[in-house]
């Protein structure tokens, strides 16, 4: 059924050899050496498989590692942050708590002296918060803290308070009369009128309008000088104006000095009659260089003429 075969080998040297198979043996033998041949790929197959997988999963966890470590170093970073900003808040609220018991010392304190000197209440009121205001901007919108705001509050109160006392100090030691007070020097050196107080015609639109002071042309940084003695009480841009003062003189009296090229004081300063504040310039809404000059009676505008020297 299954023929033999015979295998013969033969050496260089001594006997021939003979080996006999059936086909069936053989075709086990090959099937044998293949199979193992197949076993030995797939297992050559499988060892490289798996080296190659041990290669990505070592990768990915040295970039694992990697990505942690920098992720620590950001937390360690942003943790330093928080202790530091911890400590500066705490700082900043120590500080507001002495700023707002200073802040009642001086109201009771500016109280006091406006009891003992006799002089206007309503004028010198300590117990309101000071009045700010202005044309709104459209601006970024800004998210400030809550202590930033507090800060900020204190220090505009602070300066209400500041100006409100050194006005005060200054009435008390000069020891002022309500004549003396009124503003009557020419806020300018030279210059002329040229648009008076009262309705005009608009220069920019043609349309009527309450001009509220006077305007006194001038040369360009000719020099601005203070109508009275007094205090200056503002002294920045303002929309419209530019460059403006305000001068607190006493019992109500106030001058405003606008669309100036620069400015000489600052905000509590005490001024001198005819001492210069700035020069004549053309900022704010203006169409050449001039003064607008204004005054003012416990909020209320005058007509500046009448305030001016004869002649």
């Amino acid at each position: 059924m299954f023929k033999p075969f015979s295998l013969m080998l033969v050496p260089d040297r001594g006997s021939v050899r003979s080996l006999r198979m059936t086909s069936r043996l053989l075709t086990i033998l090959s099937g044998s050496l293949v199979s193992l041949l197949v076993l030995g790929a797939w297992g050559g197959w499988q060892v490289w498989h798996g080296q190659v997988k041990n290669h990505q999963i070592m990768s990915l966890e040295n970039q694992l590692a990697m990505t942690q470590a920098r992720h620590q170093g950001q937390i360690g970073k942003l943790q330093t942050r928080i202790d530091s900003d911890r400590k500066h808040l705490a700082v900043y609220a120590r500080n507001i708590g002495t700023m707002q018991a200073r802040l009642a010392r001086l109201d009771a304190l500016g109280s006091q002296l406006v009891e003992v000197a006799s002089l206007d209440a309503s004028e010198f009121n300590f117990g309101l918060q000071p009045a700010i205001g202005g044309p709104r901007m459209q601006v970024m919108a800004v998210h400030p803290s809550g202590i930033d705001v507090s800060l900020e509050r204190l220090d505009s109160r602070l300066l209400n308070i500041d100006t409100q006392l050194a006005t005060i100090d200054y009435l008390l030691e000069t020891k002022r009369t309500q004549q003396a007070a009124k503003p009557h020097a020419w806020p300018t050196e030279g210059g002329w009128i040229s648009s008076r107080y009262g309705m005009r015609i608009d220069p920019f639109n043609g349309g009527r309008e309450m001009h509220r002071g006077l305007d006194i042309a001038n040369r360009f940084g000719a020099p601005v000088l203070a109508a009275s003695h007094g205090i200056v009480t503002f002294a920045g841009k303002m929309k419209g104006f530019g460059n403006m003062i305000d001068i607190d003189h006493g019992y109500g009296y106030v001058s405003r000095y606008g669309h100036m090229s620069s400015l000489t004081v600052h905000v509590g300063d005490e001024v001198a009659d005819d001492q210069l504040i700035g020069r004549i310039g053309s900022k704010g809404r203006s169409t050449g260089p001039h003064l607008h000059y204004e005054v003012h009676r416990y909020g209320r505008s005058l007509d500046p003429l009448k305030y001016l020297p004869r002649g």
